[in-house]
C-alpha cells in the first residue's frame, strides 16, 4: 500500500488548487459527474457564501442515486443546520460526525483527537486533498467577513493513490457507521459494518502496472495507529536531503525539536530555509505558541516570513524545486500527534515550482520579513503570553501521554 511505505509511484496526474475560488469548482465539477458514489471528509462544513455550492452539488447526485457520505469533525463542524439536515436527508446525503462535543471530550483526553484532514473520492477515479475546508474565502466562522482571501491549497489527484484514498474513506465511514448503528441499537447492522471493515482492512488493491510514468507521488496518513509519524518523518527526510532550498508554509508552526534541528541543520550547511507563516491573530494557543520558536531559526539564518493579509491556512512545502507536499497537516503538536490528517507528496518539478512560484508571490506581496532586532524587541506582556501558551500546550500533551 502507497501509505504504508511511503513509496512515490508513476502514473499521476494532478492540479494545483488555490482557495475555495479554485477548489469548489474543480470539487463541484467531479460531484457532478459522480455515477456511484462520493466519499467525503472535512474538519468544518460551513453552509455561508460559496461554500453552500458544496453542499448542493451534494444534494444533486444523492438525487440522481449516487451513494453519497459525509464526514466531519465533532469540534469542527457538528451537526448540520436544520434546513440543510432537512434536504441531505430528504436527498439521500448521509451525515457522520467523528467524535461528536459533549463532557466526555475534556474528561477523556482521547476524544481531543480530530479528524483535521481533507479528503474526497469520487467513483474510486479523482481524489481531491489538501488544507481547504468547505468554507468561503471571504469568510471566517469566528471573525466574520475577511477584506482579503484565506491562502490555501488542494490538489485534485487521478492515479494509483486514488486507491489508497478510497480505502481510508471507506475504513472511516465503515466505522462511523457501525457507531451510528450502535447508538441505535442496532446490533447486527454494526457487526456488519465493522466486519466489512476488517475485510477492507486486509484488501490491499492493485494498481495497473501499464500506466505511463507521469507524476510521482504518494498519500501520507497521519493517525494513532500505523501511521503515526509518517507526515513528521517525510518532511524530516525531505529537509535532510535538501541542497539548495527549503520553502514552507504553515499556519500553526511550533515545531518539535526533531524538525527544528532539521532546519537549523539545513540552513547552516547553506540552504536556503524560507517559512511563510500566519502573522494574524486568529487562535491564542496556536498564534503566541509559535513565537517562542523563531529565535533559533532566525540565529541560524532561517528567513521567516509572516503573513498578514488574511488568515493563513496553507500547509505546503518545496525543497529544491522538485518535491513537495499539500494537505492538511500543520506542523504543530495537535496535527502531528493527535489529528487524523492526510498529505499528498509530489516529485514533480513542474508542479513544484508552480508551488514556489505562488508562496514566492505571497511572501513578496503579503509577508513581512522577521528580523532578528525587531523579535528581540518584542514586549514583555507578549512574552509572557507567548510563554502560558507553550505552557497549556505542553501541558495539555503531557495529559494526553505525549512528547513533543
Amino acid at each position: 500500500m502507497a501509505h504504508a511505505t511511503a513509496r512515490l509511484q508513476g502514473g499521476h496526474r494532478i492540479e494545483l488548487l488555490e482557495g475555495s475560488h479554485a477548489f469548489f469548482p474543480a470539487l463541484i465539477a467531479a460531484m457532478d459527474a459522480a455515477r456511484r458514489e462520493i466519499h467525503f471528509e472535512t474538519y468544518i462544513f460551513d453552509f455561508t457564501g460559496s461554500s453552500t455550492a458544496v453542499a448542493e452539488a451534494l444534494v444533486r447526485a444523492a438525487e440522481r442515486g449516487v451513494r453519497t457520505c459525509v464526514a466531519v469533525d465533532g469540534l469542527g463542524t457538528g451537526r448540520a443546520p436544520p434546513s440543510w439536515a432537512k434536504r441531505f436527508a430528504e436527498a439521500g446525503v448521509t451525515w457522520r460526525i467523528y467524535s461528536p462535543v459533549n463532557a466526555l471530550v475534556l474528561l477523556l483526553p482521547t476524544r481531543w483527537r480530530r479528524l483535521h484532514r481533507k479528503l474526497c473520492v469520487v467513483d474510486g477515479h479523482t481524489a481531491f486533498c489538501g488544507g481547504i475546508n468547505v468554507l468561503d474565502d471571504y469568510h471566517d466562522p469566528s471573525w466574520g467577513a475577511l477584506q482579503a482571501p484565506r491562502l490555501d491549497f488542494a490538489v485534485r489527484v487521478t492515479g494509483p493513490l486514488v486507491a489508497d484514498a478510497h480505502r481510508t474513506v471507506g475504513q472511516l465511514w465503515r466505522r462511523l457507521q457501525a457507531v451510528h448503528d450502535l447508538r441505535r441499537h442496532d446490533l447486527p447492522s454494526a457487526m456488519r459494518d465493522l466486519i466489512d471493515d476488517a475485510e477492507g482492512q486486509a484488501a490491499t488493491g492493485t494498481h495497473n502496472a501499464s500506466r505511463p510514468p507521469l507524476t510521482r507521488a504518494t498519500l501520507l496518513l497521519r493517525d494513532n495507529l500505523r501511521h503515526r509519524k509518517r507526515i513528521e518523518q517525510a518532511y524530516l527526510k525531505a529537509i535532510g536531503a535538501a541542497r539548495h532550498e527549503i520553502v514552507i508554509a504553515n499556519a500553526y508552526f511550533i515545531p518539535g525539536r526533531k524538525l527544528r534541528n532539521a532546519l537549523v541543520q539545513a540552513a547552516r550547511r547553506g540552504v536556503r530555509v524560507r517559512l511563510l507563516l500566519q502573522g494574524r491573530y486568529e487562535y491564542f494557543l496556536q498564534y503566541h505558541a509559535s513565537r517562542p520558536v523563531y529565535g533559533m531559526l532566525l540565529d541560524a539564518g532561517v528567513e521567516i516570513h509572516e503573513y498578514a493579509p488574511s488568515f493563513l491556512h496553507a500547509k505546503v512545502a518545496v525543497v529544491d524545486g522538485h518535491w513537495a507536499t499539500v494537505g492538511s497537516s500543520n506542523l504543530d503538536p495537535l496535527s502531528l500527534l493527535l489529528a487524523r490528517e492526510a498529505n499528498v507528496v509530489i516529485e514533480d518539478a513542474p508542479f513544484a515550482q508552480q508551488l514556489a512560484q505562488r508562496l514566492d508571490l505571497a511572501m513578496r506581496d503579503g509577508g513581512q520579513r522577521m528580523e532578528m532586532a525587531r523579535y528581540d524587541e518584542r514586549p514583555l506582556l507578549q512574552r509572557c503570553k507567548e510563554r502560558l501558551a507553550m505552557a497549556v500546550m505542553r501541558l495539555g500533551l503531557f495529559v494526553t501521554g505525549n512528547r513533543y
